[in-house]
């Protein structure tokens, strides 16, 4: 009997695996792969960044100012002006990533606690996974397969790069760790991911007590109207409660520290 070639078992052959018979199987792989990651580099929990690709840093947002010719139209001249004003947010997720990651490194015991993580992408995830390397810590980016958006960025650290093809088991892994999460201004994305996220807790399918912060107060009191969904009945009141809109740095960092010190810190090493 001749000796079977490892092209012919179902797991190696790349036509089965990417046929509609093997989506089982790559959908197991994205449960597994960043399963083994996360063990490996021995990570219990983290805290998350959502929010646009398109938010530049300051330095670029002004460099691309300054470079613009004379001649441009004032429709990209005004996106010009507002991607400097979106820079902040850049700088301010790179700051409170910082703050967290230091906190986090200062909490005793043997696994990495609180770690940044981001859909590792550019944008305000660049500036997360950014000011974690930073500040000398650990970070996690899970980067989706996308048409037209890069994917990845150089601050994420080594062997934490993970790369999805569906979106769904990206966001399980977004909120299966999560212990917090921050989220920026952003685009439809971001705002089905923190919908998503609302509608999990409000429903109890996700029974962990979270801290949300919506950063940018102009920005989600215009995107969203929150009383008024309160008004017309389709949200209770008490739904309020279940994120806090901040538009500061430390305001931030007090709010969600604050909350796992006296709901998730237990035990001798805390």
């Amino acid at each position: 009997m001749s000796k079977i070639d490892a092209k012919d078992r179902f797991y190696y052959n790349t036509d089965f695996l990417s046929s509609p018979s093997g989506r089982s199987v790559r959908i197991l792989s994205e449960y597994y792969g960043p399963l083994q990651k996360l063990q490996r580099n021995k990570i219990s929990d983290t805290i998350v960044f959502f929010g646009s690709a398109r938010t530049p840093s300051k330095e670029d947002a002004e460099k691309a100012l300054k470079k613009a010719p004379k001649e441009i139209d004032k429709q990209a001249l005004n996106r010009l002006k507002m991607d400097v004003k979106m820079s902040r947010y850049y700088e301010d997720a790179r700051e409170l990533a910082g703050k967290f990651t230091k906190w986090s490194k200062s909490l005793k015991g043997t696994k990495h606690r609180y770690i940044i993580c981001s859909g590792g992408g550019p944008g305000i995830m660049e500036a997360s996974n950014r000011g974690a390397s930073e500040a000398g810590g650990v970070n996690v980016g899970l980067t989706i397969s996308l048409p037209y958006e890069s994917s990845g960025n150089k601050w994420i650290s080594e062997d934490l790069s993970m790369k999805f093809h569906y979106f769904f088991m990206r966001k399980f892994w977004f909120l299966y760790l999560a212990k917090a999460l921050i989220v920026w201004p952003g685009g439809f994305g971001t705002l089905d991911e923190v919908m998503e996220l609302l509608t999990l807790i409000q429903t109890e399918k996700i029974k962990k007590r979270l801290p949300i912060v919506l950063y940018g107060k102009e920005f989600w009191e215009k995107v969203v109207n929150w009383d008024y969904l309160v008004e017309i009945g389709t949200i209770s009141p008490e739904d309020l409660d279940l994120f806090y809109i901040s538009d500061d740095v430390n305001d931030t960092f007090k709010f969600v520290t604050d909350f796992l010190k006296k709901n998730q810190l237990k035990g001798p090493n805390f």
